[in-house]
């Protein structure tokens, strides 16, 4: 019996390759759209207010965590390569349409477009690696497909992103469309359909379990404490961009990084730009994954969680008090870390505070942090930075903002935990 990486099928390797290929496209255009869509035209960009891209991203962006719900259902009844087709087709679509368009209306279904097609896609390869895995190889199998999740939210933005900005932003998205396009031949050619689960939800039980799981209120309560936390993590792909972009001298980190590079090339010019802030949230958890979950794994759910959201609090803080450019690197750094401890406890005590016969319906439905803190996030961020960093140059108070914002959750999380939630014996 084979172990280790020799373990896994040809189809388990496919789908961790459509998922590196997919993930890496999205958060390449992600790590910088923000700023493409601000910028003024004659720079390239398409001129968009912040308030406007703030309702983009609080649009597409909870597409990409509730749409999985129906997605998974579909998959099962209808199979998951056609599902596949679909999904893959209307993402580059969705791509390519962005790449060409200039007007607000056809950016945002452009888009809305990419977002169909990526929360179609989600649960396809969570569940196709579910089913070609088992207990033996089930935690190495999600640690690979976690682990290539992150290697292309840090390869895309650091090796090509740059290259194409220089080629013009557009080509960002024809990158991006046939970075997900060409994963249909993947699909025809060497994906292979997984067996299908033996009981398969109807959308209506699907329906009927959101709304059991909704009336749950302790569950939502949780839920809505620890969005809190991810209103904060929607800033790394909007606001921390354009603060980088209007109030950061890079310089420092520029010339120890181009120091470094002369040691292996004559005259290097490299230059740390929007991109690289995904780089850096990646990057840490590439680096760090593995020791802070061993560091944490014997500590309990709820004061890890409270720890990170008072990490990536804290990384926040420093925007607010220094815009000194290896200080901002330090709050990006400190923030990812502070994410890495909070999310995998958020799992274990979803499992805690859920009813014991329902705990797999329970942290199927746990995602909603993401709809919740991203819908939040995109147009307050949006609009308290024109307000208090571009009209009143107060960008010490717009993070301060939501340094309130993390310690209120963590607030709401200690008081929910001692008066709403009972005590398990």
């Amino acid at each position: 019996m084979k172990k280790g990486f020799g373990s896994f099928s040809k189809n388990f390797w496919t789908v961790v390759t459509m998922e590196f290929f997919e993930r890496g496209s999205y958060y390449g255009v992600m790590s910088v759209l923000s700023v493409y869509l601000v910028l003024g035209i004659d720079e390239g960009g398409l001129g968009f207010s912040k308030e406007r891209v703030g309702i983009i991203k609080s649009v597409i962006t909870p597409l990409l965590y509730i749409l999985p719900i129906v997605a998974g259902a579909i998959a099962d009844r209808f199979g998951y390569r056609k599902s596949l087709f679909f999904a893959f087709a209307v993402m580059s679509t969705g791509y390519f349409l962005t790449s060409i368009s200039t007007t607000y209306a056809t950016v945002f279904l452009s888009l809305l477009l990419m977002a169909i097609g990526a929360g179609v896609f989600k649960p396809i390869i969570s569940g196709t690696i579910a089913r070609t895995t088992d207990s033996s190889n089930s935690s190495l199998g999600f640690g690979i497909y976690y682990w290539s999740i992150n290697l292309g939210a840090f390869l895309f933005p650091l090796i090509l992103i740059p290259y194409l900005k220089t080629l013009g932003w557009n080509y960002i998205f024809i990158m991006a469309a046939f970075g997900t396009g060409w994963l249909l031949l993947l699909n025809l050619f060497v994906y292979m359909e997984p067996p299908r689960p033996q009981s398969q939800k109807t959308l209506s039980q699907v329906f009927k379990e959101m709304v059991l799981v909704l009336k749950d209120y302790k569950f939502i309560l949780t839920i809505v404490i620890y969005s809190g936390f991810w209103i904060l993590y929607f800033q790394m792909f909007d606001s921390v961009l354009w603060f980088l972009k209007e109030h950061i001298d890079m310089t420092p980190v520029n010339n120890s990084v181009n120091s470094l590079l002369s040691l292996f090339m004559d005259n290097p010019n490299w230059e740390f730009d929007a991109e690289h802030v995904t780089v850096i949230n990646a990057g840490t958890i590439i680096l760090l994954q593995l020791i802070i979950s061993a560091l944490v794994k014997n500590f309990k759910p709820l004061p890890t969680m409270i720890g990170g959201i008072l990490l990536g609090t804290i990384g926040l803080g420093l925007l607010a008090i220094s815009s000194y450019a290896w200080v901002f690197i330090a709050g990006l750094v400190i923030f990812s870390i502070g994410e890495m401890t909070a999310h995998p406890k958020f799992i274990s005590y979803i499992g805690l505070i859920a009813p014991e016969d329902k705990k797999a319906l329970y942290l199927g439905y746990s995602f909603l942090y993401g709809v919740i803190g991203s819908f939040i996030g995109g147009i307050l961020g949006a609009y308290a930075y024109v307000r208090l960093v571009t009209n009143l140059n107060r960008p010490d108070l717009f993070w301060l903002m939501f340094c309130a914002i993390g310690v209120l959750t963590i607030v709401g999380l200690l008081l929910f935990n001692k008066f709403v939630l009972k005590p398990k014996q």
